[in-house]
């Protein structure tokens, strides 16, 4: 059965940039409020607060707050305050879109020493680890009800590997294992989890990746549609799939690509 999200709650995990940004501004516009966590720079927050306003100008209502989504800290003040801005009738969209990692070699090569022991728990703690402890914390605040759809971005990198790809590959894998974990404990309270693996986009994580541009090109040479995968698309993948109160759709990776990975 579908259902109107008017008046529902998304919280947003890095919400100001990409593929989390993209999806606040089309869950507004769906008429969904938004609650969205950044970590910025002064420049970042200035745009994560137009972005804000943006929002608020479809009717619904945006608050960004600008803080570490996978410190402990964090989650013990705003979990409350996600509570309080819903009248604690919980979150109906739960996006994890972290993409802050260790981008080196494992072993030392030329002038990189490689990868630490604190690089790789650094990389998984902030792009794996974390949706299970915001999933943790808000199931236990009674934030996660009957209907409730959480998403988690992955990548090819979670079969695919570089060479400065390694702890970012792992933190992918994890995270699908986290996600196909939690739909199996979620199944009997009818929320469903995904991860969602869009193609190659162009957003600030991706630009970081030392061999961004030779993926950009294989990748549009690669993709049937002949364009890369935009931010928009995977925000209009997860409109499409909150429409409906069934949690039938669970513990899947669900290729966001256009058929990327069909020739790619």
């Amino acid at each position: 059965m579908t259902a109107s999200l008017e008046g529902s709650w998304a919280l947003i995990l890095g919400a100001s940039s990409g593929m989390g940004l993209a999806t606040a501004r089309e869950l507004g516009r769906a008429g969904v409020n938004v609650v969205g966590v950044h970590f910025d720079t002064a420049e970042g927050q200035e745009k994560a607060a137009v972005a804000q306003e943006e929002i608020r100008s479809d009717g619904v209502q945006a608050h960004f707050f600008n803080a570490n989504a996978a410190s402990a800290r964090t989650r013990e003040e705003l979990v409350p305050r996600i509570a309080d801005l819903t009248g604690r009738k919980g979150v109906r969209i739960l996006m994890h879109s972290l993409a802050f990692g260790t981008l080196v070699p494992f072993l030392p090569a030329a002038e990189t020493p490689g990868l630490t022991s604190r690089q790789m728990n650094m990389t998984l703690d902030v792009m794996a680890h974390s949706l299970v402890y915001w999933t943790q914390d808000l199931f236990g605040a009674g934030l996660l009800r009957k209907g409730a759809k959480i998403y988690a971005m992955t990548s090819a990198g979670d079969f695919k590997v570089t060479a400065n790809y390694g702890a970012v590959s792992a933190a992918k894998c994890a995270l699908e294992s986290h996600v196909r974990q939690l739909a199996l404990e979620l199944a009997p309270t009818g929320v469903a989890v995904n991860a969602l693996r869009a193609g190659v986009t162009v957003t600030p994580s991706l630009e970081r990746i030392p061999e961004s541009e030779r993926l950009i090109a294989n990748a549009t040479d690669a993709n049937p549609h002949r364009r890369l995968t935009r931010p928009e698309d995977v925000a209009e993948a997860v409109v499409l799939l909150s429409r409906t109160e069934s949690s039938w759709i669970t513990g899947n990776v669900i290729g966001v690509d256009g058929g990327e990975n069909l020739t790619g």
